[in-house]
């Protein structure tokens, strides 16, 4: 069993019932474990259309949301600290959805892999709408 975190475009394309939809639901039949960050959570629910609440609750209730813990925030901000110091401006909400997904030693699902050049995380591509 392995264990995938969702980021917010896999999210997104999965409420709208894009092909992702399909595809998490052929993961979860083949027992990958899906997860989220309470951070994508939040980016999710500011964006979310009004008709898309009852689609992002079930979503929500059948994919586990991971806390940020204090070892995450420390890696999160040593990854922006590192970054900076090269010229690179990495994201809060980034940082923290990457460092969660390291901390458990998942993969990281998402349609923008630019947003995470940590080389300590595993990143899988989804392209939006596919």
């Amino acid at each position: 069993m392995t264990a995938l975190v969702l980021d917010t475009t896999v999210l997104i394309d999965a409420l709208r019932g894009r092909p992702a939809a399909a595809r998490l639901r052929d993961l979860a039949a083949r027992r990958e474990v899906l997860l989220t960050t309470a951070v994508n959570v939040e980016e999710i629910v500011r964006g979310l259309r009004p008709s898309e609440e009852p689609v992002a609750d079930a979503l929500f209730t059948a994919i586990r949301v991971l806390p940020v813990r204090e070892p995450d925030a420390r890696r999160a901000g040593a990854w922006r600290r590192e970054h900076a110091a090269l010229g690179i401006t990495l994201h809060q909400a980034d940082c923290l959805i990457g460092a969660v997904t390291v901390g458990i030693g998942a993969r990281l699902a998402t349609g923008n892999i630019e947003d995470f050049p940590m080389p300590q995380l595993t990143v899988e591509e989804w392209p939006p709408g596919l």
